[in-house]
């Protein structure tokens, strides 16, 4: 079988059957999902807790490895053993609901670390780089800060810019505004709606129902590891046609 495969230019990930299995087959946390996901594409993934939302964001990276199927990125099949899975996740930023900086290191230390390591970026760029993504979000006083001195808020602001301090192609958001204060989401929607505005292609699981509303040109909607429903923001909100879908609106919003 081939590594890659002829897609659509404007496909950026495509996604064929996948499954993920756990206990010999007895829990499906996903259970046949397909799906493309387009350059430019801002992808709601919405559904209730335990419906496969986060391993299947999680997969497009391989943090989950699936039991079948297929991932394709750019037209190469990611899943295939033969892939350095690691030179594809650097073109794949993640925010992850916990923001995962580290504690021992300076805000400008987390977002520096990885564009030298393995961009082989010089120091000063680096520097100039992360320090411009600093404020732009507003943070630019905070450089040599710690973690521990920040709020949610902004810990998962840095956590976005550290991820587009790696220049990449797809931003994956897993939950990221389920960990914070309610008076802190607003301000992380505002930086990924600002990237959406930018052409940023993402991939969003959310239970923020007015960012999948207003800032995505797609809703997914998972329950029981598949897609249910999939469409515009319109077509979900506005005219869902599943009970599913329509019994799962009706609590959330």
């Amino acid at each position: 079988m081939s590594d890659n495969i002829e897609i659509n230019n404007d496909v950026i990930i495509h996604v064929e059957d996948l499954k993920k299995h756990y206990n010999n087959g007895a829990v499906k946390a996903l259970d046949g999902v397909s799906l493309d996901i387009n350059k430019g594409d801002v992808v709601a993934i919405i559904g209730p807790s335990g419906s496969g939302k986060s391993t299947f964001l999680r997969s497009l990276n391989l943090l989950e490895e699936p039991s079948e199927g297929r991932i394709f990125f750019n037209g190469v099949d990611i899943t295939d053993s033969k892939v350095n899975i690691n030179i594809h996740r650097q073109k794949m930023g993640m925010v992850f609901q916990q923001f995962n900086l580290f504690p021992h290191m300076t805000v400008l230390k987390n977002m520096t670390l990885a564009p030298m390591k393995l961009l082989k970026l010089p120091k000063a760029d680096a520097e100039a780089t992360a320090l411009q993504y600093l404020e732009r979000v507003g943070l630019g006083d905070r450089a040599d800060a710690y973690p521990a001195q920040l709020s949610g808020g902004q810990k998962q602001r840095v956590a976005i810019m550290r991820a587009l301090c790696m220049q990449p192609e797809v931003m994956l958001f897993d939950e990221p505004t389920s960990a914070l204060d309610p008076e802190m989401v607003g301000e992380v929607l505002d930086v990924m709606k600002e990237l959406a505005e930018g052409g940023m292609t993402m991939a969003v699981v959310t239970h923020e129902m007015g960012f999948a509303r207003e800032v995505a040109n797609r809703v997914v909607f998972m329950e029981s590891g598949v897609i249910v429903e999939e469409g515009s923001p319109e077509e979900i909100f506005g005219n869902p046609s599943s009970d599913r879908l329509k019994s799962f609106l009706a609590k959330v919003l």
